[in-house]
């Protein structure tokens, strides 16, 4: 549903959507993802970051299954992050669950609540938008 793929690819599976309003999905974090080699050595933390964007991705799904075929040749970017809180560190072993809302869409700008948890504690959350473009 999104152009995204290894190494970037931050969504494993959609647990559930809600077409137009939401979604959780799944992000199985492992120890062999690329930014672990450095972030940090010897004490392995997802950065606060791609939490943000696996996110982002999740209400990319989000948009283009609202959007159905309208969808095609669309790309949805980043305009937006507010209110964006860190509260515990996440490692490998860990799952990340995604819980995404659609707090807003007007023509081409959506606006999202993102919560990221790790076995229902909160891990970060943020408020962004995105715009949905032509590819091109």
């Amino acid at each position: 549903m999104i152009p995204h793929r290894y190494p970037i690819l931050l969504v494993d599976r959609v647990l559930e959507i809600t077409p137009g309003e939401g979604a959780v999905a799944l992000k199985n974090v492992t120890m062999n993802e690329p930014h672990f080699m450095g972030h940090f050595p010897g004490l392995p933390v997802m950065p606060g970051v791609l939490i943000i964007e696996a996110l982002a991705q999740t209400a990319a799904i989000v948009a283009v299954d609202a959007l159905g075929e309208e969808a095609e040749g669309k790309v949805v970017y980043f305009m937006t992050i507010d209110e964006a809180k860190f509260r515990r560190p996440v490692t490998p072993g860990d799952s990340l669950h995604l819980h995404v809302t659609k707090l807003q869409a007007r023509r081409t700008v959506w606006k999202f609540e993102g919560i990221a948890k790790v076995d229902d504690q909160v891990c970060a959350q943020a408020k962004f938008s995105a715009m949905i473009a032509d590819r091109g």
